[in-house]
């Protein structure tokens, strides 16, 4: 009897190894075969799976190459920037498929297949699983999807509105005003000297988002503190994105995952300081701040009371998420576009001139702080424009599908990771004409949409329903950095300059960017 029970369970233990057996071999080569045969069926071109890591390898290998190597200031950005995405798209075309580990990647750089997924939200969604420690850092908003986002958007909107950018001028100004000032100190005497601008205008970036989201200073000890976990949070993220992610890694007591479990609990605890802190201070009858914070938090309370209902509105540690991505998303984004502007202006001293002439006709000497009036210029909005197109924040937006969707002419799998590809998209000769590699500025004299033809073919903010909320913050604060910057110097890069884009959080230049800086 005895032996029957143990040859009983054996057979149980069997049909369950089997069982698991069966389902790895299916999810890691049966279904990712099914699936490619299923995209060549669709008239999609790509890589044939291979066993585990897909593309993974080659990806990565590739991207560490490209990075020990500058390249020539004329040289074509995209192949140090997307190397393995350049590789395929000459091999393959317009839209195309890899592999990441099992799960397929469909590239596409087609405007109105990008239009069609950014523009339907519900269908495209951003990619979940994958390592649980990202979502430490990428919080809020932009975790979200569906009905979830359209919440959060909504209560977040009125921080962002037009007429509260006027409230946001005077910090543009005071934090660009203090990174002026810190070049004039290191000039001291001499009419002309070098500095390497990154660190410059990456902490004068960081105090407009302190200033405007907050109410504070960098300088504040509290608020420099978030910054550097932020950063040491950001640092082992994308040191990650370079390793397959096995399912439950995450859960082991390495020293990676304590550290940045250690960081998120910390920088939790100082935000949700900052937060109470508001809120017992509007409590007691004090005024609402006009920074980010104070408007999202009155914009929460009007919706809790509109719908009578806690649920409708955020809670606290909804708030401390959008919080946490105001400092990673907000100062990430700006700082890189305005250097590369920088850069871009350093490389063509005509548009330098040209940009500085309209600054000072219309400001003088006189401090820009006028919204309107830095709108209204025309030379140094298509300057930014053509910036934006040559070097977009974001190069890349993912999106996934969860259940079998059609995109144009094509019925994808569910599970599909999708790539939009902006900065493909940007440099793309088909759209923009044999000098689409040129810094042309004159292109966007008419305006975007004339530029593009009504197509979906710039979108550095992206477009759609989920465009980037702080889009005009952002153009407002680069239009004040850029016109005070003009007003003090003239500047070129240095001899000692490498050109390097490539990719971290958003794109920006791997070894700096040393510049000679000349006093007018």
């Amino acid at each position: 009897m005895e032996a029957s029970g143990a040859g009983f369970g054996v057979a149980v233990i069997v049909i369950i190894l089997g069982w698991c057996s069966w389902r790895m071999y299916n999810f890691l080569w049966l279904k990712p075969k099914r699936t490619e045969m299923f995209l060549r069926n669709q008239g999609l071109k790509g890589n044939s799976y291979k066993f585990f890591l897909g593309d993974f390898r080659e990806m990565v290998k590739m991207v560490n190459d490209a990075k020990t190597k500058p390249i020539n200031q004329k040289s074509d950005a995209i192949p140090r920037v997307l190397p393995f995405e350049h590789k395929y798209l000459s091999a393959y075309g317009k839209n195309f498929f890899t592999w990441l580990g099992p799960v397929p990647v469909v590239h596409v750089t087609e405007p109105a297949l990008v239009k069609e997924v950014l523009t339907n939200s519900y269908e495209f969604q951003k990619p979940r699983g994958g390592d649980p420690l990202f979502k430490l850092l990428i919080t809020g908003i932009a975790s979200f999807d569906t009905d979830e986002w359209s919440k959060h958007r909504r209560i977040i909107n009125p921080a962002f509105h037009a007429e509260k950018l006027k409230s946001m001028v005077p910090a543009f100004y005071k934090c660009c005003a203090e990174m002026i000032n810190k070049w004039d100190d290191i000039l001291k005497s001499k009419s002309s000297g070098e500095v390497d601008i990154v660190p410059y205008i990456k902490r004068m970036s960081c105090d407009v988002i302190s200033n405007n989201a907050f109410g504070s200073s960098f300088n504040d000890g509290q608020t420099q503190r978030i910054f550097d976990l932020l950063a040491e949070l950001v640092d082992f993220v994308v040191k990650s994105k370079q390793t397959v992610y096995i399912p439950g890694s995450s859960l082991l007591p390495t020293k990676r995952n304590l550290r940045m479990k250690e960081i998120k609990r910390e920088l939790t605890g100082m935000i949700r300081n900052v937060v109470e802190e508001r809120l017992t201070a509007v409590k007691q009858g004090e005024p609402n701040k006009e920074d980010l914070l104070g408007i999202l938090l009155e914009s929460n309370s009007e919706t809790i009371k509109e719908h009578g209902n806690e649920k409708s509105g955020l809670s606290i540690d909804e708030i401390i998420e959008e919080c946490q991505l105001f400092y990673v998303i907000g100062h990430e984004t700006t700082e890189n576009f305005i250097i590369w502007t920088m850069v871009l202006l350093a490389q063509h001293p005509e548009w330098q001139t040209r940009a500085r002439d309209e600054v000072v006709q219309a400001f003088g000497k006189k401090t820009p702080d006028s919204r309107d009036a830095l709108n209204r210029l025309k030379t140094l909005n298509m300057i930014l424009n053509e910036a934006l197109r040559l070097y977009p924040p974001a190069p890349i937006m993912p999106r996934m599908i969860y259940q079998d969707t059609k995109l144009g002419d094509m019925t994808l799998p569910a599970g599909t990771i999708i790539n939009l590809h902006i900065m493909l998209m940007h440099h793309d000769r088909d759209l923009w004409g044999d000098d689409v590699k040129e810094f042309k500025p004159e292109r966007f004299s008419e305006g975007v949409s004339k530029v593009t033809k009504g197509q979906t073919s710039f979108i550095p903010f992206s477009t759609g329903p989920r465009i980037c909320l702080a889009l005009n913050s952002t153009m407002l604060e680069a239009k004040m950095v850029l016109a005070m910057t003009l007003q003090h110097f003239r500047f070129e890069l240095s001899p000692s300059y490498s050109h390097a884009p490539y990719v971290y959080v958003a794109l920006e230049p791997q070894f700096g960017v040393p510049m000679i800086l000349h006093k007018l």
